[in-house]
């Protein structure tokens, strides 16, 4: 695989992250991940860079699961007492939040995936952009758990999403070439968050992943 192990310690955290985190006390939760040169790990680039980051990733078949588990990612990582990374993503993308210390226990959301409005934070599921197999399957097999940790629990990229269950659970760990969003409005943003976290992450792509990326950045 092609995940490089020299990692820089430099992070760029996008100002929404970063006070969403604060929000909740929990400012040291936010995982530390190397950019790599160049790239615009919090998925600014717009569609040029986009289409960019996506000639750069290497394209190879996707590996075996021998060996995958979710436990190898760990997460919700703590993000204050009695919270976690999910309590902040909740907050972070609802409107109207209602909290249980930093717990978030009520709120708004709309799921960009299926325009579906959610007033029920059990109705919400955290949606990895990336979902943890796809990332398995193209280098994070080769990772130690601390670094899947990171990957899973990743506030800084376009990693963590709050949509609905039915869209998320839909999704599973299929990648673009086999599933895209109902709503066709968010296929450019789509694309471009799974681009900027698999080229910084340095995942590969399979060719038919790549041809179906190229084509949902075309909707931009």
């Amino acid at each position: 695989m092609s995940y490089s192990r020299t990692r820089s310690t430099a992070r760029r955290v996008t100002s929404a992250a970063l006070a969403a985190v604060l929000a909740l006390g929990g400012a040291g939760c936010a995982p530390a991940g190397p950019a790599a040169p160049g790239s615009d790990p919090t998925g600014e680039a717009g569609t040029g860079g986009a289409v960019s980051q996506l000639g750069q990733l290497t394209v190879a078949q996707a590996g075996p699961m021998k060996g995958y588990s979710r436990e190898s990612f760990p997460h919700w990582r703590d993000a204050g007492k009695n919270c976690d990374v999910r309590d902040t993503v909740l907050q972070r993308d609802g409107e109207d939040i209602k909290l249980s210390g930093c717990n978030v226990v009520g709120g708004r959301w709309s799921s960009v995936y299926d325009k579906k409005i959610l007033t029920d934070p059990a109705d919400v599921d955290i949606d990895h952009m990336v979902p943890l197999a796809n990332a398995w399957r193209s280098g994070a097999d080769e990772w130690s758990d601390a670094e899947r940790g990171d990957f899973a629990n990743d506030l800084t990229r376009p990693q963590l999403l709050a949509v609905s269950a039915g869209s998320n659970r839909a999704k599973g760990d299929r990648g673009p070439e086999e599933w895209q969003p109902p709503n066709r409005d968010y296929w450019c943003t789509y694309a471009q968050s799974w681009v900027a976290v698999k080229y910084h992450w340095k995942l590969t792509v399979t060719a038919a992943e790549k041809t179906e990326l190229d084509e949902m950045l075309g909707t931009c």
